[in-house]
């Protein structure tokens, strides 16, 4: 089977080896231009493509053509060499994964089921839209306050309300005249995007599973669903943890040390579990979940404890998610007493551990005071 790379950026970089060496290298405009080297007609090839939003319709393709894409997760693909020593080209990353490719040093990273691709990206259309309201609504206060005039709290649904009721005054008004008049094509576009995303949702049954979890509306559930896809391909909580970047940074060099979150996989989704966490945490309702982040909250303050329960949230939809349970709180209030029996038995260790470290210490410090008295003595 040939072994090919392609690089994918403004024009498509074409890789080609056999043997650890180059054979076929050109440069095309777009994918059709790949016909006479990767159409349905040519050998059988093994294609390695670097994960972007427009892998997905070249994987598609390729398959399509009878050869077998591998899709290369980003942060394999930095680890390989591509953009070190401040050399980004393109057919030098091509010929990068085209021999690794070969040597066997690529493991395919997961792609994303076809409905789920288009779950993301109707994600990203409704996420836009969203920022960009918000940024409207922040600059129409800070011009009003610029003229000494200040905008009631409200929901952002209720802000174009508020400043028609508000007293401004002619020349601020003047002023924010423009940003205001967008506001109504941008609310009208968020509820059309919601519309295609709640018809998306209705296709998956497990967006309203994980809405029986406190803090998890539509959005979040959908945001998890099409991130994960499968929840099958993670063997526990914390591999989709980390996959989503909400583990710590680790360093065992010498002595063990734990730093902030990775950050890595989806932003996004992050941001709306941290969003959920804190929804969770103001929540009036008793509910074991909350307990466990109020705790962490009084030790370690409220930045760490909201991350602390976003970690602990996507774990729980995660194993709703696998064993097609709703939430029930009594499994989460029974885990959180496990974790906190443990963190009891961890300290109970430490504190035997250092009372043993303290007499053996102690019996040295006798030792050496022992030998040094002898020492003197004969001395003497």
């Amino acid at each position: 089977m040939r072994t090919v790379a392609l690089d994918l950026g403004n024009r498509i970089s074409f890789c080609e080896v056999a043997q650890g060496s180059v054979i076929k290298r050109t440069t095309v405009d777009a994918l059709e231009g790949l016909l006479p080297l990767l159409g349905p007609r040519t050998p059988k090839a093994r294609v390695a493509i670097e994960a972007c939003r427009e892998a997905w319709v070249i994987h598609a393709k390729l398959k399509e053509w009878g050869h077998e894409p591998v899709l290369v997760d980003t942060t394999r693909a930095r680890k390989l060499g591509i953009g070190q020593h401040r050399r980004k080209n393109d057919r030098i990353d091509a010929e990068t994964l085209a021999r690794a490719l070969e040597q066997g040093l690529i493991p395919p990273a997961h792609v994303l089921s076809s409905h789920r691709q288009q779950l993301r990206l109707q994600l990203s259309v409704r996420q836009v839209l969203v920022e960009t309201r918000a940024k409207y609504v922040t600059v129409i206060r800070a011009l009003a306050r610029s003229r000494g005039k200040r905008l009631k709290k409200c929901a952002v649904e209720d802000f174009r309300a508020r400043v028609e009721e508000a007293v401004l005054g002619e020349e601020v008004r003047h002023l924010i005249a423009p940003l205001v008049a967008l506001l109504p094509s941008v609310e009208q576009s968020i509820a059309q995007a919601e519309r295609k995303l709640e018809a998306l949702c209705a296709r998956e049954p497990a967006v309203a599973l994980l809405q029986t979890a406190p803090g998890v509306g539509p959005v979040v559930a959908a945001a998890v669903v099409a991130v994960v896809d499968d929840p099958k391909r993670f063997r526990n909580a914390h591999q989709v943890e980390s996959y989503v970047g909400l583990v710590p940074a680790e360093n065992t060099s010498g002595k063990r040390r734990l730093g902030s979150i990775t950050k890595q996989g989806n932003g996004y989704l992050r941001a709306l579990l941290v969003q959920a966490a804190w929804t969770v945490l103001r929540n009036r309702q008793a509910d074991p979940l909350k307990e466990w982040g109020q705790g962490i909250l009084s030790r370690r303050g409220k930045g760490n404890a909201a991350v602390a329960v976003a970690r602990r949230l996507l774990g729980v939809l995660w194993a709703m998610w696998k064993r097609n349970t709703v939430y029930d709180p009594e499994i989460v209030g029974r885990d959180s007493a496990a974790g906190i029996e443990r963190q009891a038995q961890s300290a109970r260790k430490r504190a035997q551990a250092i009372e043993k470290a303290g007499r053996k210490a102690a019996r040295h410090q006798r030792w050496i005071e022992k030998v040094l008295r002898e020492r003197n003595a004969v001395t003497m």
